[in-house]
């Protein structure tokens, strides 16, 4: 294989087991805390039942917390992801970016329909607060929109890593984590999540949009990858 003068090609090789590393890690939690989830394994139910009485906003809240709480959990959503993603799906269309477009839509629409899967393969109820997890019929682990927030976040990130500066990429990077989190206290806040269903959330997301990275070449160097 030819090697494009700017090293292109040893950068995508480094990446690619990097993250694939990353996604193996990612795997391992998010199978330990299932394992603990299907097995009432003592501590991680203890754990997340003390966290979720701490962090719970309480049974009766305001309707402008309430309100408040409900639009900073939204970027977890399916429809924002498409919201945000489907202008930038036009345009790599239009540029003939082919296998940039199918990674984008393979690690976008797909995270909720695998995290539903996994919901019913653990039958995880939620959290039996009044007014957060009681009032839903769905179920828990793990949890979706933190699922849905790290592939948001580490698709925006892959994409546009090789058109940043390295101060702008710092400044992307620690923002990301932000919303990452923000979204992940917000279903803890809210009572709808254990603090396991939002690690395995995380987890999920991110393992399922690196893996996709890797395997259409969306890294720097590589053919999925923006120039």
């Amino acid at each position: 294989m030819e090697v494009p003068p700017d090293g292109s090609a040893t950068v995508t090789r480094s990446r690619a087991p990097a993250a694939l590393g990353t996604t193996a890690l990612c795997l391992v939690v998010l199978a330990l805390l299932g394992a603990g989830v299907r097995s009432d394994f003592g501590p991680q139910l203890r754990l997340d039942a003390a966290v979720s009485d701490a962090l719970y906003a309480g049974d009766g809240r305001a309707a402008t917390l309430d309100g408040l709480l409900e639009v900073l959990t939204a970027p977890g959503l399916s429809w924002v992801r498409f919201l945000v993603f489907l202008p930038v799906l036009v345009w790599l269309v239009r540029r003939g970016s082919w296998w940039t477009a199918a990674w984008l839509v393979t690690a976008v629409v797909l995270v909720a329909p695998l995290t539903g899967l996994l919901k019913e393969y653990f039958g995880r109820v939620r959290p039996p607060f009044e007014d957060g997890g009681a009032r839903y019929e769905s179920l828990s682990f793990p949890s979706g929109h933190s699922s849905g927030i790290a592939t948001l976040v580490t698709v925006a990130l892959v994409l546009a890593w090789p058109l940043l500066t390295a101060r702008a990429r710092r400044w992307s990077l620690g923002a990301g984590i932000a919303l990452v989190l923000l979204v992940g206290l917000t279903r803890m806040w809210l009572g709808v999540h254990y603090l396991s269903d939002v690690v395995g959330g995380w987890s999920l997301g991110l393992a399922w949009t690196l893996g996709t990275a890797a395997a259409f070449g969306a890294f720097p160097g590589g053919r999925a990858a923006l120039r």
